[in-house]
Formats: structure tokens, C-alpha cells, sequence
């Protein structure tokens, strides 16, 4: 993705997010500079991988196969073993009418997907055979807002806006809005998108950014090289 691009998705993104009266906390407004000015003080913000994140998955199509993501709050995934501690993580996303997030299942990660507003939020399921693989046979079961749901291999569960669904370690699922675009959070067990996506088709979770201006805002994937 061309930097420039992506800083039009971030502007495009923030409006839309603020248009559902969601406020972001206020290091999303911060520029480049301001963070590296702040370094000293922000490893919550870099150690956690929190602030924003734009995808292509590599396919070179954002509004075809894409994400926008904003990740609010994450744990360590050390308190995970121990049991205790901030074991929990919150993101706020927007799936674009027709725009996919491709298939995939966490290892670690359980979390509850809600259709925060706009359009309809599909969500096509599958479960996990023994080896981890995707289960074209199995039905899979879902609760949704505290009420179980059956959905057959590869059907496509459809979230009306204040609707959720919960997705335990292992359910394959891929997303996408129909209608308009759709404002969804994330609550979850902790995050860690480096090691915890298994993807049905070899795509990398973060995109390669072409330097063809400077970035409006930093991406979670720039702080290695950018602070």
C-alpha cells in the first residue's frame, strides 16, 4: 500500500468512526512527531500495539480484501499464563460494504464481535477439525448475545446493528459488510495479531507501506522503525 493511500483511509476512518459519537483516546490524534517527542513515555502505547492499523492483507485491493482497525486497550500475553492481570483487550474496526477480512481462527484468543452500526456485519463460519483445519462438514454453534445459534459449515451468520456474536479459540470465521459499511468493536482476551492469526490462505497480517509522502499518523506496524 502507498503511504498516501493509507493516510486517506486513516481520515476517511476517524470520521466515521466519530460520526457514531465513539470517541478515541488521545493519543489517535497524535502526529508522528508528537510520539517520537513523547517516546519516553508511551511504551504502554508501543509494548501493547495499541493505536491504528490499515491491512490489504498484501492483495494490493483494500476495498476488496481489508481491514481498518483501531486497537483502544491490550494486555500482555504473559498475564495469560499467570491468570491474572489485565487479561483482556478492546478494538473498534470498520469493514467496508463487500470489503473481506479473510478467513482465519485464533490459537489464544476469544473474542466477542459487535455490529456497532451502519450496515449488516457477515460473518461466515466454520469450525476446526482435530488438526486445526478448517471443517467444511461440521455445523458450528455460536452463542449471540447469550443465545445459541446453529450455523451450518460455511454459513453466514448476519449481525443487524447492537447485535454481537461471541467466537471461542479455534472458529474459523471471515467478515465483511453488506449494505454499508460497518462499525464493529472487538472485545477479547488479549491481543497479540504477530502470532495469534492463522489465515486459511497463506496472506500476511500487516501490508507493506511504499514512502510516497509522510504518514499523517503512525501505524502499530511502524513503531519498530519509526520510534
Amino acid at each position: 500500500m502507498k503511504r498516501s493511500q493509507v493516510n486517506e483511509i486513516l481520515r476517511q476512518g476517524e470520521a466515521f468512526i466519530r460520526s457514531f459519537g465513539y470517541a478515541l483516546p488521545p493519543f489517535a490524534d497524535w502526529t508522528p512527531d508528537e510520539m517520537r517527542r513523547r517516546r519516553g513515555e508511551i511504551d504502554g502505547i508501543v509494548e501493547a500495539r495499541l493505536g491504528w492499523d490499515v491491512t490489504d492483507y498484501g492483495g494490493n485491493a483494500f476495498d476488496k480484501l481489508g481491514l481498518f482497525l483501531f486497537t483502544v486497550r491490550n494486555g500482555d500475553p504473559a498475564d495469560l499464563a499467570k491468570g491474572s492481570g489485565m487479561l483482556y483487550a478492546e478494538k473498534i474496526m470498520i469493514s467496508r460494504r463487500d470489503q473481506v477480512a479473510p478467513m482465519h481462527r485464533h490459537v489464544v484468543k476469544a473474542e466477542d464481535i459487535i455490529n456497532r452500526g451502519g450496515g449488516t456485519l457477515c460473518i461466515e463460519l466454520f469450525a476446526a477439525a482435530a488438526d486445526g483445519s478448517i471443517d467444511r462438514t461440521a455445523p458450528v454453534i455460536v452463542p449471540t448475545d447469550g443465545v445459541k445459534r446453529h450455523v451450518d459449515a460455511g454459513g453466514v451468520l448476519r449481525l443487524e446493528p447492537g447485535e454481537s456474536v461471541t467466537l471461542l479459540p479455534g472458529v474459523w470465521h471471515a467478515f465483511w459488510g453488506e449494505g454499508q459499511d460497518v462499525l464493529i468493536g472487538e472485545v477479547s482476551t488479549v491481543n497479540d495479531d504477530l502470532t495469534d492469526n492463522i489465515f486459511a490462505d497463506s496472506v500476511p497480517r500487516f501490508s507493506h507501506i511504499e514512502e510516497d509522502e509522510p504518514p499523517y499518523r503512525l501505524l502499530v506496524s511502524d513503531y519498530p522503525t519509526w520510534l
